[in-house]
């Protein structure tokens, strides 16, 4: 059973920094009402972040209405790569909301624009764009597009979607067959077989990370590679920020091209400068079939896309593939807004130079702490692994623990779902400051401290 927080007021130490103020108990008395009333009205699913009411956001900074104020590690779920409240983003909002709201497929000006913005800025051959609202949404996408083609090109038995164990590709009922934590998919009950895992080569939670295993997963599960419509895998593995190795992700782009099977990068966290470039594909020198993309790519608002082949993407006939919201005008400008101060800031590039500094101080942490068993990523994006010390074994209570602490230290971040939910995320907007990181950090270093002194008292 999942660890839920307690709502009862208690004092914690103050903090006033330059970056972070908690001049209150946590949870602050006055959020109390509002966070009974979610409870009350929302599912018990909603439940699970630190009891922080979220008031404004502005940077790498997320503020109450009570005094209080954190740095931010989870960038709203990898979503404000930006930064959080850009005057530039909300004037955009503000001047396409006042000439039109919605317009469903039929077209429009910002529509044109932001599909011809995003072919300029990716690589042949994904020069077809195709806009959604959410990541599920453009992976549901790839999984139509991929046994199409498969159909297309070697008949109705070349269906099978092949992904990753450990993956997490969205919460509808095909994104969630090709994703790779068991534990969410139990409500699916009748599998479709046409869907396998394989290992994902991380090197630590698997550790043969040559593209043997690939290989040998698909006989392991008696797939036949003529039979293969796609492979879709995360850039890098949401819950843990781990990438594949390179030689793997190449030799992974021939076999695809070898067989016709559609390559599918599930861009969604990794985009729009999270891991040091503009697309973490590029971090592999390779280009996929389909890249799929959502959260940082407008750094406010809903709004996602499937980019691919010309050949693939023009697949289905007219009205085939549409959505309500498609292309809103409003989460256009929003995108177009976002993506130009990305680009002009060089944010891919700040991503990668305080994220070389990030990794060098989480893993001179993890020298240190015997508790962490291994820390993921590139950019600014890590996935610091909590372990039973002398395991791999994930250990979830203390990342439940140690989120906790830091929220009440002035930094919020989050432990995704899956590996037994052990994994600490680390995922600041692309604008904080080394200052700002390094304080966090810091803050990190204290809280691990103070868990682990507490459980220590507590044996």
């Amino acid at each position: 059973m999942a660890k839920e927080y307690d709502l009862v007021p208690r004092p914690v130490p103050p903090v006033e920094t330059k970056f972070r103020r908690i001049a209150t108990e946590f949870p602050v008395p006055e959020s109390i009402p509002i966070l009974q009333k979610l409870q009350a009205y929302e599912p018990v699913a909603m439940r699970g972040q630190p009891p922080v009411v979220w008031h404004r956001a502005e940077g790498f900074q997320v503020y109450d209405a009570w005094g209080n104020r954190w740095i931010d590690w989870s960038s709203g779920v990898l979503i404000a790569n930006a930064g959080h409240g850009r005057p530039e983003i909300a004037r955009a909002i503000q001047s396409q909301a006042s000439q039109l709201l919605t317009n469903y497929c039929f077209p429009s000006e910002i529509r044109g624009r932001l599909v011809e913005r995003l072919a300029g800025l990716l690589p042949e051959p994904l020069k077809k764009i195709f806009l959604l609202t959410t990541g599920s949404e453009t992976v549901e996408c790839a999984i139509k597009l991929c046994r199409s083609y498969g159909a297309a090109v070697g008949g109705r038995n070349k269906h099978v979607i092949v992904s990753y164990d450990k993956s997490f590709h969205g919460r509808t009922l095909g994104s969630q067959q090709a994703g790779g934590i068991p534990a969410l998919k139990e409500w699916i009950v009748n599998l479709d077989r046409g869907f396998v895992q394989i290992p994902f080569p991380d090197g630590y939670r698997t550790t043969d990370s040559s593209f043997a295993g690939f290989e040998s997963g698909l006989r392991e599960r008696n797939i036949e590679p003529r039979n293969v419509a796609g492979v879709i895998l995360e850039t890098y593995q949401g819950g843990s920020a781990a990438f594949a190795p390179v030689e793997y992700m190449r030799t992974l782009r021939q076999w695809c091209s070898g067989h016709q099977a559609l390559l599918v990068c599930d861009e969604v966290q990794a985009g729009f400068g999270r891991t040091g470039k503009l697309w973490g594909f590029e971090h592999y020198g390779i280009v996929p079939d389909l890249a799929l993309f959502g959260k940082g790519m407008s750094s406010s608002l809903p709004i996602s896309a499937v980019a691919g082949r010309a050949d693939v993407m023009d697949l289905q006939p007219p009205g085939s593939m549409t959505s309500t919201h498609t292309g809103n005008p409003v989460c256009c400008a929003a995108a177009l807004a976002s993506l130009e101060l990305i680009l002009t800031e060089d944010l891919a590039g700040n991503s990668a130079r305080l994220g070389a500094l990030l990794h060098s101080l989480l893993s001179a942490l993890g020298s240190r702490i015997p508790q962490i068993g291994h820390v993921d990523g590139k950019g600014l994006v890590a996935g610091i692994a909590c372990v039973i010390p002398g395991t791999r074994e994930p250990d979830a209570g203390l990342a439940f623990d140690l989120v906790a602490r830091a929220a009440e230290k002035g930094v919020l971040m989050f432990s995704p779902v899956g590996y037994g939910g052990g994994t600490v995320k680390i995922s600041p907007p692309l604008v904080i400051s080394e200052e700002a990181l390094r304080e966090s950090v810091a803050v990190f270093e204290e809280s691990f401290a103070e868990v682990l002194r507490q459980r220590a008292r507590a044996a």
